[in-house]
């Protein structure tokens, strides 16, 4: 029974996986981010599959354009789909409609990231992740220093976020508050944190 005890006291704390997946590309031309050719497949599958070869689960996914044709065309299988009726207000909504629908599963923080950042993988993920030490915790990518994605938010944290989550501010405006708090974790060795925004950035995706 010690044994048994000891183990439940050291296992890793569950870290969710949120992939913000719901733009619809304005500056693209329309063309949804999520299903974005990447090495063959739609970019939002290789976002998702970071997030989980990161340590994440459950991954979910929140999509908003488009959001039946990003269901037909990649692989969802094993994610957590929620669909953001309301992905036209802006980033802020979908954050707020992926924390709502984590509050049940049990997890003590979660990792978010975007879609449209290719050049950030696996092990960037696994890096912040790395930065929990409780539901208190905040964590965040850094390149060189400067604050980026992914980010690490600890459950404490997950209804100030939602509540000042506005517009396509994200969490900006609540880590801006608590920017003290916040883990900076060096990744731009390992990671590239570019997002592809317009027709000049689908260079990134070759």
């Amino acid at each position: 029974m010690a044994h048994t005890d000891t183990a439940r006291d050291t296992a890793p704390a569950p870290i969710a996986g949120l992939l913000l997946a719901a733009g619809g590309g304005r500056r693209l031309g329309g063309r949804p981010k999520a299903l974005l050719p990447y090495a063959g497949r739609p970019l939002v599958e290789h976002a998702a599959r970071a997030l989980r070869d990161g340590g994440c689960s459950p991954v979910r996914i929140v999509l908003g354009a488009a959001a039946e044709d990003v269901r037909g065309h990649a692989d969802l299988a094993g994610y957590d789909l929620t669909v953001n009726p309301d992905w036209e207000q802006g980033m802020g909504s979908s954050l707020r409609a992926g924390l709502a629908a984590l509050g049940g599963s049990g997890a003590q923080a979660v990792i978010v990231a975007l879609v449209d950042q290719p050049g950030i993988g696996a092990a960037a993920v696994a890096r912040v992740a790395g930065a929990y030490g409780s539901p208190g915790s905040l964590a965040a990518a850094a390149y060189d220093g400067k604050r980026g994605h992914p980010i690490l938010l600890g459950a404490e944290h997950w209804a100030g976020v939602a509540a000042s989550a506005v517009g396509d501010q994200g969490a900006r405006s609540y880590l801006k508050r608590y920017e003290s708090r916040i883990r900076l974790v060096e990744c731009g060795d390992i990671a590239a944190p570019a997002d592809i925004d317009t027709p000049d950035d689908l260079r990134l995706l070759r």
